[in-house]
C-alpha cells in the first residue's frame, strides 16, 4: 500500500504503475458529468473555468446527504466513462488525475500518457467506507447542481487503485488477457 499525498508532483506520477493499491490524502476535487459539461463549454468560449484544475485530481462522486457529525453522507465513485468526452481538454489544461470506476475511452488512455497524469479506481460499493477517509468538504461552484456541485474535499488515506499509469499500463486491458483461455 502506497501512501500518496496531493497535490500530485511529477515524481509521486512516476513512481505509481497500474495495479498499485495506495491511500491518498490531501485536497482533491469533485465534480461529474453536469459539471464537466460546462467546463468544456466554457473551454469551447475560450472563457476561464471557475476552479483551477492544474495539478488537480477530481473526484467522480454524488455523495449522499451527510449525517451529523460527519462531512459527507455515502460517497461511492461514479462510472468515469460519462466524463471521457470532457477528460482529455481537461487533462491538457493541467488536470493530473482522476478517480472514478469502470474502464476509459482510448482517447482518454492516450491523453493520460501525454499528459503524464494518472487514473484511479475506487471499490463500487464501499459508499459509506470511502465517506470515512473524507474529513472536510466545501462547495466551490454549481451550487445548482446539488451533490454533483464541484467541491473541495479534504481525504486522509482515501482507499484507491491505480488503474490507468503515465506509463501505459491498464488494469482493464492487462487483467482479462491473464484469465482468457
Amino acid at each position: 500500500m502506497k501512501q500518496i499525498t496531493l497535490p500530485l508532483t511529477d515524481e509521486t506520477i512516476e513512481s505509481l504503475h497500474a495495479g498499485d493499491s495506495v491511500l491518498i490524502s490531501g485536497d482533491l476535487l469533485t465534480g461529474r458529468d453536469a459539471a464537466h459539461k460546462r467546463f468544456f463549454e466554457l473551454l469551447e468560449q475560450g472563457k476561464p473555468l471557475p476552479v483551477d484544475l492544474n495539478g488537480q485530481v477530481i473526484y467522480y462522486v454524488g455523495p449522499a446527504p451527510a449525517k451529523p457529525g460527519h462531512a459527507v453522507g455515502p460517497a461511492g465513485p461514479t462510472s468515469s466513462y460519462r466524463m471521457d468526452a470532457y477528460t482529455p481538454a481537461l487533462l491538457d489544461l493541467g488536470m493530473k488525475g482522476m478517480i472514478g470506476k469502470g474502464a476509459r475511452s482510448p482517447e482518454v488512455v492516450e491523453a493520460i500518457q501525454r499528459n503524464h497524469a494518472v487514473y484511479f479506481a475506487a471499490i463500487g460499493g464501499a459508499a459509506a467506507l470511502i465517506a470515512r477517509s473524507i474529513k472536510e468538504e466545501s462547495l466551490l461552484c454549481y451550487e445548482d447542481l446539488g451533490t454533483e456541485a464541484v467541491r473541495r474535499y479534504r481525504v486522509e488515506d482515501f482507499p484507491a487503485i491505480v488503474v490507468v499509469d503515465c506509463h501505459g499500463g491498464n488494469l482493464y486491458e492487462s487483467e482479462p488477457l491473464k484469465y482468457r483461455k
